[in-house]
């Protein structure tokens, strides 16, 4: 009896605690936090040293040398921004942020994945937390208690709140994807049906975000799902979605006029753009005069706001206002320039944007060639369809957005999951040990 008892926990999956990192986001984050960190945050932190404990414990080497390098990259740049940071702290502090995301969550995920048993868990994780999350949001947009989007309060934000706008949105895309790549796997087929619902019926909440950025991402990504898994399925599934989308907002109307609004106004940014597409635009100016002051090193990491102003144009308003989902008026002010590269190239230089985009590069690169050769085999494709996707859509949302909040910790764990995919020795081995 004894030892059956010592064996159970021997028997759980070592993933579990990320699942506990996906899980917490589900908890609402307190009205006018200010971005600090949180509990997803600490938890990411423990995940770490856990990772590290079970290294040592087993006596294996943690990772290949080609995965340490890809996953080890961006400590470069960052140790020469660091040191060109106006302050110490400031050094320290965001090089620590770098590091969580882009190096320790990642590797330590990618050391506690197993197979593609743990990847899938992982998955459907990211699946429920945003059904969680989209629930949330439909109903703040039905009853009027969302954030607030042109003087009305129906702006879809789940539970971070109206200071973190793009926090649901990002956690509903990756359910989107997620759900995409299992649907379109070789899995079991009640399994694919309900992965294909739980997307179409994401769909509704990532609509009701009225994020421009997350639509275009998710848009581009789904289409490079659809493409990789096949031809002729990806007609059958673009036909699909476009009859749900027809029914949805042609049938009843969901949110027809502002939605309308909103998607003409992506191609309005020229034009007649809106304040926010006109500050976005500055910042974007503002950080390539400060690359064009310091090409190679950058101005230091959390340099960006202490530069901003003596590069930007009288365009940049002094920030933008929040209030809704049970949180008052706040004017927050524009500290960074909304897009990751322009941020990194600002902070870091070519140096650190060549070090992160170059590792970011050899995952995708190493993903995609996974995928191909599993595709012939038959065996795994959602885990390569999932892992692609994911790292597609953030590659493709840093272009509108950057690091920050409570849901960034996810954009750690999804690179972890692509780590896993695109490094380990055999699409469908466990970690060497």
């Amino acid at each position: 009896m004894t030892s059956l008892v010592l064996a159970a926990p021997r028997a759980l999956s070592p993933v579990l605690p990320v699942v506990a990192v996906v899980a917490v986001l589900a908890l609402p984050v307190s009205p006018g936090g200010e971005g600090g960190a949180g509990p997803a945050d600490a938890l990411s932190a423990l995940i770490v040293l856990y990772a590290a404990i079970r290294v040592v414990r087993d006596r294996r080497r943690p990772l290949s040398p080609t995965a340490a390098v890809v996953l080890g990259l961006p400590v470069v740049g960052l140790a020469v921004a660091a040191v060109g940071a106006d302050s110490p702290g400031a050094g320290l502090t965001g090089m620590g942020r770098y590091l969580q995301v882009f190096v320790l969550v990642p590797a330590a995920v990618a050391l506690l994945v197993r197979d593609r048993v743990d990847f899938r868990l992982l998955a459907w994780s990211f699946v429920a937390l945003a059904g969680w999350q989209g629930a949330i949001g439909v109903h703040q947009y039905v009853t009027g208690t969302g954030a607030s989007y042109q003087g009305e309060q129906i702006r879809a934000v789940g539970t971070f709140g109206a200071q973190d706008v793009m926090g649901m949105a990002t956690v509903v895309s990756f359910g989107v994807v997620c759900a995409v790549g299992l649907a379109l796997g070789r899995a079991p087929v009640r399994q694919r049906a309900l992965a294909a619902v739980c997307a179409l019926a994401l769909l509704l909440p990532l609509a009701l975000s009225f994020s421009r950025g997350a639509w275009i991402a998710t848009a581009v990504t789904c289409a490079v799902q659809l493409a990789l898994g096949g031809l002729r399925r990806a007609l059958k599934v673009g036909a699909t979605v476009a009859a749900a989308a027809v029914i949805l907002v042609g049938g009843f109307g969901v949110g027809t006029a502002m939605l309308q609004e909103r998607i003409s106004s992506i191609t309005q940014v020229t034009a007649a753009p809106d304040q926010s597409v006109t500050d976005r635009y500055s910042m974007w100016a503002a950080a390539l005069g400060m690359w064009r002051e310091q090409p190679l090193t950058g101005v230091g990491l959390k340099g960006f706001p202490e530069h901003r102003d003596a590069h930007s144009s009288l365009a940049l308003s002094a920030g933008s206002d929040t209030e809704g989902a049970g949180a008052a008026f706040v004017r927050q002010p524009l500290l960074s320039p909304h897009n990751m590269y322009l941020l990194v190239l600002a902070e870091q230089g070519l140096i650190g944007l060549l070090a992160l985009a170059g590792g970011w590069l050899a995952l995708l690169v190493c993903a995609v060639r996974r995928l191909i050769r599993v595709r012939a085999a038959g065996s795994g494709l959602d885990c390569g369809l999932v892992a692609c996707g994911l790292l597609v859509w953030q590659l493709t949302d840093f272009a509108y957005a950057d690091i920050g909040g409570p849901s960034t910790v996810l954009t750690a764990v999804c690179l972890g999951l692509v780590a896993w995919w695109a490094l380990a020795p055999s699409p469908g081995e466990a970690t060497p040990r």
